[in-house]
């Protein structure tokens, strides 16, 4: 039972850090990366796909992403969809390629970025701690139920709270790289 709560809890923590990790791909550091335009979705014969479904999307060079699409009427609706997302980017369209360049950071958007990266952070460790909060609300209610001992109890909460220490800490170093990939210029 105590093993139960805890494995649960592990999985539903490495969740979140796992959540935190897609959303800092959607800050963007002054680097070109395709993962960058993984949240971008182009209308695609009436449904809404992934771009990596319909295009090629690969790094030229330190600062530009090159997007093929597959189709060639494709093209307008990617660069639409580029133009509407809140990542900043102006496509520029070279027939059948389209170029990406990544603009260069200014200081304050960068600490834009990094109050952002903190934000999904912040929000990351509170999702922890609600775990760690409704794995001790279940060892109490198995106490309650006499269904466990004091001592099993209180063993079962040092399990749940090493397991939050090891959370909080990799979403504080997750923290720290992107936010030197932010300052790096």
């Amino acid at each position: 039972m105590l093993n139960e709560i805890a494995q649960d809890a592990e999985a539903r923590m490495k969740k979140s850090a796992d959540a935190l990790v897609e959303n800092f791909k959607k800050i963007r550091t002054g680097r070109a990366h395709p993962s960058l335009l993984d949240s971008i979705q182009i209308s695609y014969y009436g449904s809404d796909v992934p771009l990596s479904q319909v295009a090629n999307v690969s790094v030229e060079d330190a600062r530009t992403l090159m997007i093929s699409p597959w189709e060639k009427q494709l093209v307008t609706d990617i660069e639409k969809a580029i133009y509407k997302s809140d990542l900043g980017l102006n496509p520029a369209t070279n027939g059948g390629v389209i170029r990406v360049p990544m603009p260069p950071l200014t200081e304050e958007t960068r600490k834009g970025y990094i109050r952002q990266a903190r934000q999904e952070a912040e929000t990351a460790r509170v999702s922890v701690r609600n775990i760690r909060r409704d794995a001790n609300s279940d060892l109490k209610d198995l106490l309650k139920e006499k269904e466990i001992s004091e001592d099993e109890e209180r063993r079962g909460q040092d399990g749940i709270q090493k397991l939050t220490d090891k959370y909080v800490s990799e979403i504080d170093s997750l923290l720290e790289k992107k936010e030197a990939d932010l300052m790096e210029i």
